[in-house]
């Protein structure tokens, strides 16, 4: 428990934030500092095979203790936070047997984490809970994933009477902007199958995601004088908003669950004559995802027939839903089931609502399901993680090692 939230409140301190407007990778010099420190840090711990790429894409191995074939495994998580919410200058808190009751993040501005709005608070009574200070995210998505990652390889080295085969581990940049699969070598890695380290709450077994696409929605306009403007001036943040009204106003991520699709406006930056919209589409049904892209195109359509070409929209493709690819080796999601229950788990089996690097590299010829993390509150101020959800996690990761070695299928 004491290496795992050590392993963790380093990590988070260290400013990793990635940026979708880079063309670099990683999309952000900084990622490069705790790049460099996971290196030392799985030498340190006596992994083989460690390695970082030019893209600080980081693989280790551990080798096999065993003198049988048995399946090699990976386990992956990412090192960016996300760009929405800043991860300068983080400040972690450490709160010992919560109580149930409120929590002040921040005293002097008055923000504060509390069960009356996060109902999950509640199921950690009595625990020990790391948060923000109300002033940045924790970064848990996904720094979470690599302490428990390598606290259970650490645990694995340290008791080699627990048998396993070859495995795998590797640590990425960028998932958070939707690239952290795109550099990859699957075949360098040379596992079998994979699990991203990347969910949230404890018992989160997730095979299924999202198909996934981003637009851009550009409308352009003409600037007048607003006292002579009349049949001229033409107001792209006007048009702006007339595209806006015309999606379906419940198909928005405040008011869908499961596996209801959305589309969810991130960002608008607005003046007359230029008006851009960025949107994210997501869908588990592969003919509604088209269709939901079909809608952005056939707004802008109507809309240029209706005041002349002022609307222009890009629709770019991201991910797909990886169901199709785990499904027909399904053993790979029975073997998390199996281990989760021997620890008193109970598998929650739900598909995201969102995307991990495992859904890209699923369909890159490595099946990739998705394990809990332990946090709540991802990419803002009221992020948080149990220490126990953490110390769950690397259980469970050591229990796959030694199932998947124990069960030679």
């Amino acid at each position: 428990m004491d290496k795992l939230l050590s392993r963790f409140l380093d990590y988070v301190t260290t400013d990793t934030q990635s940026d979708p407007y880079s063309k670099t990778t990683p999309s952000t010099e900084k990622q490069w500092d705790l790049a460099k420190k996971l290196v030392m840090e799985l030498h340190q711990i006596g992994m083989q095979e460690v390695s970082i790429d030019e893209n600080a894409y980081i693989m280790a191995t551990l080798p096999s203790n065993m003198d049988k074939k048995v399946p090699t495994i990976g386990f992956i998580s990412h090192f960016d936070t996300s760009p929405d919410f800043s991860g300068k200058n983080v400040k972690p808190q450490v709160v010992e047997n919560y109580d149930g009751g409120d929590i002040v993040l921040n005293k002097q501005k008055n923000i504060v984490l509390s069960p009356d709005y996060f109902e999950d608070l509640l199921q950690y009574k009595g625990q020990t809970l790391i948060t923000t200070d109300g002033t940045t995210l924790l970064g848990a998505d996904d720094k979470a994933g690599i302490a428990e990652i390598i606290t259970a390889m650490d645990h694995l080295i340290q008791h080699p009477e627990i048998k396993h085969g070859k495995i795998r581990v590797a640590f990425t940049p960028d998932e958070e902007i939707g690239r952290g699969a795109h550099k990859f070598d699957v075949e360098k890695f040379g596992a079998e199958w994979a699990y991203t380290i990347d969910g949230s709450q404890v018992g989160e077994l997730e095979y299924e995601n999202f198909n996934a696409a981003k637009a851009v929605v550009t409308v352009t306009g003409k600037s007048v004088h607003p006292g002579y403007a009349k049949n001229k001036m033409v107001n792209a943040i006007g048009l702006a908003n007339e595209f806006l009204s015309l999606l379906p106003p419940r198909e928005v991520p405040e008011h869908t669950s499961g596996i209801e699709g959305f589309f969810h406006v991130h960002k608008i930056k607005g003046e007359i004559e230029k008006t851009t919209l960025e949107l994210i589409i997501r869908d588990h049904d592969a003919t509604h995802f088209e269709a939901r892209k079909s809608l952005i195109q056939d707004i802008a359509d109507k809309m240029n027939q209706k005041h002349g070409e002022f609307v222009h929209v890009d629709i770019e493709d991201q991910y797909r839903n990886m169901r199709e690819k785990v499904e027909p080796l399904f053993h790979i999601v029975e073997i998390a089931e199996e281990a989760m229950e021997s620890l008193g788990i109970e598998p929650i089996i739900k598909p995201i609502r969102g995307g991990t690097d495992g859904s890209q590299l699923s369909f890159m010829g490595l099946p990739c399901p998705n394990i809990f993390a332990g946090g709540h509150n991802f990419h803002g101020k009221y992020e948080y993680v149990p220490l126990e959800s953490m110390q769950k996690a690397v259980q469970v990761i050591v229990k796959i090692c030694e199932l998947t070695a124990s069960q030679i299928r």
